[in-house]
């Protein structure tokens, strides 16, 4: 699991790594299966909502002592086009068209949305 930053402590658990670091952003990366992250995650549970558990993102920064960057929009529409690019090309996605799967909405509704979007950014700098 990766997350992005804009502080972390200076030394780490052993199960997160830093990928990436520059002036405003800190890509670092979790090892989901690490058993001490697990205990963590087991130690923060709580009831999200009524019959939902879950860690919320807040309390596990927190506990960690990283202030989570908050990218711009324009970053994450990107970061959304090319997964949305890698999932159209995906076998397992092929493979399910094949078999009959027919959306009401399909993969290219996915990217027009997100190039309205991208234009709309775009004229409002």
């Amino acid at each position: 699991m990766k997350l992005y930053a804009k502080t972390i402590p200076q030394t780490l658990p052993n199960w997160a790594t830093v990928v990436t670091q520059s002036a405003d952003l800190i890509e670092f990366e979790i090892n989901d299966e690490h058993p001490d992250f697990q205990s963590l995650l087991e130690e923060l549970e709580t009831e999200i909502e009524p019959g939902i558990r879950g860690v919320k993102a807040e309390d596990l920064c927190s506990r960690l002592g990283i202030e989570m960057s908050n990218p711009h929009l324009h970053h994450l529409v990107e970061q959304a086009q090319t997964l949305i690019s890698l999932i159209a090309t995906h076998p397992n996605y092929k493979q399910l068209l094949d078999e009959g799967y027919q959306p009401d909405l399909n993969i290219a509704d996915a990217q027009t949305a997100l190039t309205y979007l991208q234009w709309e950014l775009e004229q409002n700098r």
